[in-house]
């Protein structure tokens, strides 16, 4: 019960096959109270499936495209968790990634549109700004944790990956930035960069299936994560354990990052002749 009497706001759960899902599940095993967020009714459902499943504090209602939801989630996040001298939250984690369709299918420089740059940068970079105003002072209380998901496409380029690798490159230097921002005030902020996993996020990432196939082939462990891998990094970047790290972003994705041309990718390519 590494995380009993902690508390733990944690968005982006869409299914049980979601990243925040297994998030979740990790913290409720080390005994985290959770307050759990959905950006619309259609979403609700299935968060109130964990909410459920986690025994949750509460269920509220987070459209991270709008200052005022957020700021209205985490009024009712205070009046929860933010009076008297047991005050504040421990962490934070942002689950959230979102770019149209029409984005993520094709030529990168005949798919990106100006509408299209924005709303990727806007849901899943500043979102997770914007979820730091929020809740600065309730992190700051129990000198908590902030947590967010990136990819591999933040510092390579992948098929179809387009413009989530550049909102993935702004988040992960907003993570350096908050770092620093909110280090004062006793407050950590970190990444981790996870290997592709079948999540309802990956499904809309044209030709996924193959990016699956052939990252199994060259990550140097010869196979791809889990939910469940990454929910444990989760945990231990969001518990005491990893007080003195900030500013990081770590990768979870069998080794896969390390690699610029592999055994793999050799045989895939041929006899030399």
């Amino acid at each position: 019960m590494l995380l009993k009497g902690q508390r733990f706001v944690v968005t982006g759960i869409a299914s049980k096959l979601s990243i925040a899902w297994a998030i979740a599940e990790s913290l409720h095993r080390e005994g985290a109270e959770l307050i759990l967020t959905y950006p619309n009714d259609k979403i609700k459902k299935r968060v109130d499936m964990a909410a459920e499943a986690f025994n949750a504090t509460a269920v509220i209602e987070c459209d991270v495209s709008s200052d005022e939801s957020i700021t209205a989630c985490f009024d009712e996040v205070a009046r929860i968790w933010g009076q008297g001298d047991d005050r504040g939250v421990n962490g934070i984690v942002h689950a959230i990634g979102f770019a149209p369709a029409d984005q993520l299918d094709g030529d990168f420089t005949s798919a990106t549109t100006r509408e299209g740059s924005a709303i990727a940068h806007d849901v899943s970079a500043y979102s997770f700004v914007a979820l730091a105003k929020a809740g600065r002072e309730l992190l700051a209380a129990r000198r908590g944790s902030m947590l967010t998901l990136t990819y591999e496409g933040s510092i390579s380029v992948l098929p179809n990956y387009n413009v989530m690798g550049m909102a993935k490159a702004s988040l992960e230097a907003s993570v350096r930035y908050l770092a620093s921002s909110l280090g004062g005030e006793g407050i950590r902020v970190n990444a981790i960069s996870a290997g592709p996993i079948r999540t309802l996020a990956a499904s809309g990432i044209k030709s996924f299936r193959k990016m699956l196939d052939v990252s199994e082939k060259i990550a140097p462990l010869q196979r791809n994560v889990s939910q469940e891998e990454v929910g444990n990094a989760a945990l231990f970047l969001l518990s005491p354990w990893a007080s003195g790290i900030t500013g990081e972003i770590l990768f979870v994705d069998a080794g896969f990052n390390t690699v610029a041309i592999s055994e793999q990718i050799m045989a895939m390519a041929g006899d030399d002749e």
